[in-house]
C-alpha cells in the first residue's frame, strides 16, 4: 500500500539578531586608540589624551598616532621640517575652491579640495607604508591652508601663504585671521586639535575603513570620511552648540534665559548639542581639558558672559536629565572666541581628525579584510512573471 507523501510547507527563516547601527559590534581590533572603562580615559597608543594635551604638542601627537610612538627630538625635529615643506597648495587646488561658490558649505570645499589633491598626486595608487605616510603627512600638512583659506574668501579676503618658522596651531591660526595670536590661544587651539585628533571605530573612521578594505586608496578614504563627518549626527555638534548660545543671547541675563530655553526644549523631547555620548558613561574624559583651555580663552579675551551661559547650560542639564557635556560643548565656544566663524567648526574637526583616518587606514591595509556585513532580508517574498505570449521586440 502506498503511502501518502508529506506535504511540506515552507517556514519562514528565523530573524538574527540585528545590531542596528552596528551598536554593540565588535568587527575588528585596533591598537590606536581606547576608552578605558576603569579611568575614563580616552588612550592614544596607551597615553591618556588628557596628559598629551597637557605635554606634547599636536605634531608628537600626529606622529604617535601614525608610528605608534612618541618621536624623540631627532625624529620629531625631521617631522617638523618635512611637514611645514608641505604646508602650501598647490595652485590648481586654490583654483577649484576660488570656483566653488561662497554658499556652499565648508564641508564640500574641503572634501573637494581632498579630492584634488589626490588626483594631483602620481603616487596615489601605491599604498606602501612609505606612501601612506607622505600621503597622510601632505594632507596633515594642507588642510589648513583649505580650511584658512576657505574662511578668508567668504569675507572677501586673500589667502595668506603658510610661514616656515611656525608650529602646526600657530601657523594654522596666522594663515586664517593674517597676523601671529598669542600663546594663550595657539595652546588652546592645539589642545582642541588633540583631543579630535582620534577617537576609535566612529561613523567617519569606519567608514575610511571600509573603503581602504577595497583596496582603494587613502585619499578616497578620507573624501569618504570628510563625508560621513559632514553628517549632523556626527559631526557639527560643536557648531550646533553656538547656534544654541546664539539662540539664548549672550551678555547680561544669559543664565536666566539658559534655564528657560532649557525647560522649553526638554518639554518638546528636543535634542539638546553637545551632551551625552554613545561610549562614555560617566562622562566624556576630554571634556576638563578642553573646559579649562576654553576658561583660559574667556580670560584672555574677557568675556565672562560666554562662560556663564556655559556654565549655567551645563549645570541646568545636569540637575534635569544627569546627561554630561561632550568634547564639542566647549569646543565650540573656544572656537568662537578665537574668531572662527561657526560654518568652520566642523571643517576644523577634520583637520584634526584626518591623523586618526589615516593612522586606521594604514592599520587597515597591515591587515585587511573586505569588510561586507550580511543583512537580514524582510522584503516581499519570491514572486514570478506571468509567461509572456507577446514577441520579444527585435527578436
Amino acid at each position: 500500500m502506498n503511502q501518502p507523501t508529506p506535504t511540506t510547507t515552507a517556514q519562514p527563516a528565523a530573524v538574527p539578531e540585528i545590531h542596528r547601527g552596528l551598536a554593540g559590534v565588535v568587527a575588528d581590533s585596533t591598537a590606536v586608540s581606547r576608552v578605558n572603562p576603569d579611568s575614563n580615559s580616552l588612550l592614544y597608543r596607551g597615553y591618556p589624551v588628557q596628559e598629551l594635551a597637557a605635554q606634547k604638542s599636536f605634531e608628537e601627537v600626529a606622529y604617535l598616532l601614525w608610528h605608534g610612538e612618541l618621536p624623540d627630538e631627532a625624529q620629531l625635529a625631521g617631522f617638523e621640517v618635512a611637514e611645514r615643506a608641505l604646508r602650501r597648495l598647490d595652485h590648481s587646488v586654490r583654483r577649484v575652491i576660488d570656483e566653488i561658490p561662497t554658499s556652499a558649505d565648508p564641508m564640500d570645499v574641503l572634501r573637494t579640495a581632498v579630492s584634488v589633491i589626490g588626483a594631483n598626486d602620481l603616487s596615489t595608487p601605491d599604498s606602501s607604508v612609505e606612501a601612506n605616510l607622505t600621503k597622510s603627512l601632505r594632507l596633515f600638512a594642507q588642510l589648513p591652508a583649505i580650511v584658512s583659506y576657505d574662511q578668508r574668501r567668504r569675507h572677501g579676503l586673500e589667502l595668506v601663504e603658510p610661514r616656515d618658522d611656525l608650529g602646526y596651531s600657530a601657523n594654522f591660526l596666522y594663515m586664517t585671521f593674517g597676523e601671529v595670536q598669542e600663546l594663550a590661544v595657539v595652546d588652546a587651539f592645539d589642545v582642541s586639535m588633540i583631543m579630535y585628533a582620534e577617537h576609535s571605530f566612529n561613523a567617519s573612521t569606519f567608514t575610511a575603513r571600509v573603503i581602504t578594505s577595497t583596496l582603494s586608496d587613502l585619499y578616497s578614504a578620507v573624501t569618504g570620511a570628510v563625508g560621513a563627518l559632514k553628517g549632523p549626527l556626527h559631526g557639527g555638534a560643536n557648531e550646533a552648540v553656538m547656534h544654541i548660545f546664539t539662540e539664548i543671547g549672550l551678555g547680561e541675563g544669559a543664565a536666566e534665559r539658559a534655564e528657560r530655553w532649557l525647560d522649553d526644549n526638554l518639554s518638546h523631547k528636543r535634542k539638546v548639542m553637545g551632551f551625552g555620548h554613545r561610549v562614555y558613561k560617566h562622562g566624556d574624559s576630554r571634556v576638563p581639558t578642553m573646559h579649562a583651555a576654553l576658561v583660559t580663552l574667556v580670560e584672555h579675551f574677557n568675556r565672562p558672559d560666554l562662560l556663564e551661559l556655559y556654565e549655567a547650560l551645563a549645570a541646568g542639564m545636569d540637575a534635569r536629565t544627569g546627561i554630561q557635556p561632550n568634547l564639542d560643548y566647549p569646543s565650540g565656544p573656544a572656537y568662537h572666541l578665537m574668531g572662527f566663524d561657526t560654518a568652520t567648526f566642523t571643517p576644523l574637526f577634520v583637520a584634526a581628525r584626518v591623523t586618526g583616518w589615516t593612522a586606521h587606514t594604514m592599520e587597515q591595509l597591515a591587515a585587511n579584510a573586505l569588510i561586507r556585513p550580511l543583512s537580514f532580508y524582510n522584503g516581499t517574498p519570491e514572486r514570478h512573471l506571468e509567461p509572456s505570449t507577446e514577441p520579444i521586440l527585435g527578436g
